[in-house]
């Protein structure tokens, strides 16, 4: 695409270059939403094995399939008997080959910063069958077809997997091939576009979340001009799990969860299975949205993993890492961490489901540990007991699950935003007054954060001016600002007011006299000027920033006629460089 070229908005844009890009290369829709399908199969001699990688030419390194093949099958403690879902986390290989992708690419600039595409990990999707089978030497079929994406779209995938897994163990190979042929013809993922997605007889409608959505608010349906048949099953969601579901039986300690997570702290939880541990994981990452959680987080971990050293060393302090585990054997391994959360099976009940206690880390037991929050955390903030009340009114009433989980969402949303609020408007009061931006001149820089300046707003521009939470607000930020989600959100919010600084720059320069300003120069001085916006134009249309429409194009015509009005020479020089 043309750096220079402009389009009637962002959405077009976006589409149109995806579009480019899939008309050139093979795979490029598939690999817009999968980076391949795994087939991993019990073998009595090689145990977990990869039966069949789709696309055949996909590339996995030997300790990226080993790692897919103990993540793909629960351990024998969790007795998976029937089909099970869950999902895994996994970090790719070093010096692998990128996919295709920039990180500037259309997708990541539209996107909520909670759904960018991975560029280190790769997210596993599992369906996880284990059937009796007197055919077989062990007496059971053990099968997990696996969707590898660098997408965080549980709720999609899993969706998907549902429809595809049981008509695949059933037919094998042909029936994938004809799966991964019908997603190479889906429209890549844009932001804010609602997209039909058919597979197997039946056409999944879902929505791509975009950047611009109002939080928490419900996104603007789009009419479809089509009369589909089959009528699509709407997905109302890509990424959101069931949080009350999830969260049951912690609610009344949402709070201190919350700030464990805000803090990038290290946390194991231990659940009775793969499925309910991943869903708790990726629950507790969700819970500080729009904030992006910047820590690892591995929603099933096993002791076959590559980390597993790495994570389990007593020689230092634990690193900042979520884990999902299952087995027991992890009790004795992860007696140093901080914070275990220890849960039983999660059961949908009538009434508020048994809430776990939090105990001391010394009452954790090697074997048969009873469920708890084990952790010494003592929290900045007092609990909202209205959320309970309200959940408590909902289950009486025999309210949807989705309804208890919206709650929930909004509740936590709200506290994130009360805690990020002050920190976008002190982080706006750094960027130079939009006068000082001149077009002879570099454009200014944002002032540094000072935290200590930043810690005296809070008596007159706080939470407090938006949440009711009483509690040491102050030390949770102090904390907050030693945590790997303070640095990701400092890092992303930085560079983008410095892309917000060179637009203003070029429009300021598309605003002045440029003509003008060359006639008492010398050819030196006008060369320059000629390089230097011929360098700020590449690095626009690189970057894509988001200048004002017609600002790119006006200028390119004002460096043509600059260029034109210098003896021949030059103009050849300037027009080959």
């Amino acid at each position: 695409m043309d750096p220079f070229d402009s389009s009637e908005s962002c959405l077009v844009e976006s589409k149109n270059a995806a579009e480019n890009t899939e008309s050139r290369l093979p795979w490029a829709r598939f690999s817009s939403w999968l980076e391949c399908v795994c087939v991993v199969t019990f073998d009595l001699e090689l145990g977990q094995a990869i039966e069949l990688v789709y696309p055949h030419d996909v590339k996995l390194t030997e300790k990226e399939k080993t790692s897919i093949c103990y993540l793909s099958f629960p351990d024998s403690y969790s007795g998976c008997l029937g089909d099970t879902q869950f999902s895994f986390r996994l970090r790719q290989s070093v010096g692998r080959r990128g996919s295709w992708f920039g990180e500037e690419d259309a997708y990541s600039r539209d996107a909520p910063v909670t759904l960018q595409r991975e560029l280190a990990h790769f997210y596993g999707y599992v369906y996880f069958r284990q059937v009796k089978d007197a055919a077989v030497k062990r007496g059971y079929f053990q099968k997990s077809l696996v969707l590898v994406s660098r997408l965080p779209y549980v709720h999609l995938f899993q969706s998907l997997l549902q429809i595809i897994a049981p008509e695949y163990f059933e037919k094998l190979e042909p029936c994938l091939e004809a799966v991964c042929n019908e997603i190479d013809q889906w429209q890549s993922p844009v932001p804010g576009l609602t997209l039909n997605l058919p597979v197997m007889g039946v056409v999944m409608q879902v929505r791509i979340p975009s950047k611009n959505d109002k939080p928490g608010g419900s996104p603007v349906k789009q009419a479809q001009k089509e009369n589909l048949l089959p009528a699509p099953m709407m997905l109302p969601t890509i990424h959101e799990l069931d949080l009350f579901k999830c969260f049951q039986s912690f609610l009344i300690h949402l709070q201190m969860l919350w700030e464990l997570m805000l803090l990038g702290e290290p946390v194991v939880v231990m659940a009775p299975s793969p499925t309910v541990s991943s869903e708790t994981v990726l629950a507790l990452v969700s819970s500080i949205a729009p904030l992006r959680y910047c820590c690892d987080y591995r929603p099933y971990f096993t002791i076959h993993d590559t980390e597993f050293k790495e994570y389990t060393t007593r020689t230092q302090a634990p690193p900042n890492v979520i884990l999902g585990v299952t087995n027991p054997f992890f009790i004795k391994t992860f007696q140093s961490w901080p914070h275990i959360i220890r849960l039983g099976e999660l059961k949908m009940s009538g009434d508020l489901p048994k809430q776990v206690k939090v105990k001391k880390l010394a009452k954790l037991k090697t074997l048969d540990t009873k469920p708890g929050i084990y952790t010494a955390h003592k929290t900045f903030l007092q609990k909202d007991k209205s959320l309970i009340k309200r959940l408590l009114k909902g289950i009486q009433r025999k309210r949807p699950s989705e309804v208890q989980s919206a709650i929930l969402r909004r509740h936590l949303l709200e506290l994130t935003q009360s805690f990020i609020i002050p920190l976008e408007r002190y982080l706006a009061s750094l960027m130079p007054l939009q006068r000082s931006v001149t077009p002879w001149k570099t454009p200014p820089q944002i002032r540094p954060f000072s935290q200590e300046e930043f810690m005296g707003t809070l008596e007159h521009a706080g939470p407090r001016l938006t949440s009711v939470l009483k509690g040491d607000w102050v030390g949770l930020y102090r904390k907050f600002f030693r945590s790997p989600n303070f640095d990701g959100w400092y890092r992303l919010r930085h560079r983008e007011m410095t892309q917000k600084l060179e637009c203003l720059h070029l429009e300021v320069v598309c605003d002045a006299d440029l003509l003008g300003w060359t006639k008492d120069k010398s050819e030196v001085e006008i060369v320059d000027l000629v390089l230097k916006l011929r360098e700020k134009l590449m690095k626009a249309g690189k970057q894509q920033l988001p200048v004002k429409e017609g600002v790119l194009e006006k200028l390119e015509g004002y460096l043509q006629t600059v260029i034109s009005s210098l003896p021949e020479d030059l103009q050849t020089v300037l027009h080959r460089y």
